[in-house]
């Protein structure tokens, strides 16, 4: 389901807040309106999503192209990403000692149970996940198709459920207050519910769940990892066919297979990542 790019959470004492650069934060806003499936943009398509006037918008791809994070076609009038954007993420990966460390673990668990493993984080917006590793089962018919920096909804998925579900409960108001208010309606009503479920689930058993409902015939189970200062949040997750991921498979060996893995590495990162 494609979804429009949206600002990222921000409260109103932050934005009162004389530090605030508006400019700064419009600035991000645009580049996070590139993903995958829309990798170029044209200037009325960015204002619509990032609400900002059409000749703020104008000044502010300028500025970006010109720094070198973004490029303009003059045939089609539209901007991409450019490789600038790319040296951010490759040095955010490459200082992520929890990735590397996590990553062994949770190939073995994904070669074991025939399935793939990720791990993810929150992206500004408060309604997507960003993938940081994805270990595909060796030999396993099932794999996930998304690659590193690719984004998941909250609402859908069982890595975006357990980092809503780790929150405190004032925290997790405050992101389902947002998503609620730029989410129409009617898929609302269809996202509540399971986020609902979720929680209890996290409560009972420290997982959450995805049955089918982020993709057709898969199952997921998410587990979230929250660092010892308590100020950040990484879920990770397994997902596999349904026909494999059974509901008992998947409460009696995966989920609690999931944990052990993130017990095992909060003990080799010693909470602080």
């Amino acid at each position: 389901m494609k979804r429009a790019a949206l600002p990222p959470i921000r409260s109103r004492s932050a934005q009162q807040d004389r530090r605030f650069v508006t400019a700064l934060a419009r600035g991000l806003d645009i580049l996070r309106c590139f993903s995958r499936k829309d990798r170029e943009l044209g200037n009325a398509e960015i204002a619509k999503r990032t609400r900002l006037a059409k000749p703020t918008v104008s000044r502010l791809t300028f500025t970006l192209t010109q720094l070198g994070y973004l490029t303009y076609s003059p045939e089609t009038g539209r901007y991409a990403l450019s490789v600038g954007v790319l040296a951010f993420s490759h040095a955010y990966l490459g200082t992520l000692d929890v990735r590397n460390l996590a990553r062994p673990l949770m190939q073995a668990l994904a070669d074991d149970v025939h399935a793939s493993v990720s791990l993810g984080a929150p992206d500004p917006s408060g309604q997507h996940m960003v993938f940081l590793e994805i270990c595909q089962g060796a030999g396993q018919m099932f794999h996930i198709s998304l690659e590193v920096g690719s984004r998941v909804p909250h609402g859908w998925t069982a890595m975006g459920r357990a980092y809503l579900a780790a929150l405190t409960p004032e925290a997790r108001e405050e992101r389902l207050a947002n998503y609620r208010k730029n989410t129409p309606r009617a898929q609302w009503e269809n996202i509540e519910p399971g986020l609902e479920k979720a929680v209890r689930d996290y409560e009972r058993y420290g997982f959450c769940l995805s049955v089918g409902e982020w993709v057709k015939d898969v199952w997921a189970v998410g587990v979230p990892m929250v660092s010892r200062d308590g100020h950040r949040i990484l879920a990770l997750n397994c997902s596999g066919p349904i026909f494999d991921m059974t509901r008992q498979r998947v409460i009696a060996e995966i989920g609690p297979r999931l944990l052990a893995l993130r017990d095992r590495v909060l003990a080799a990162t010693g909470g602080a990542f």
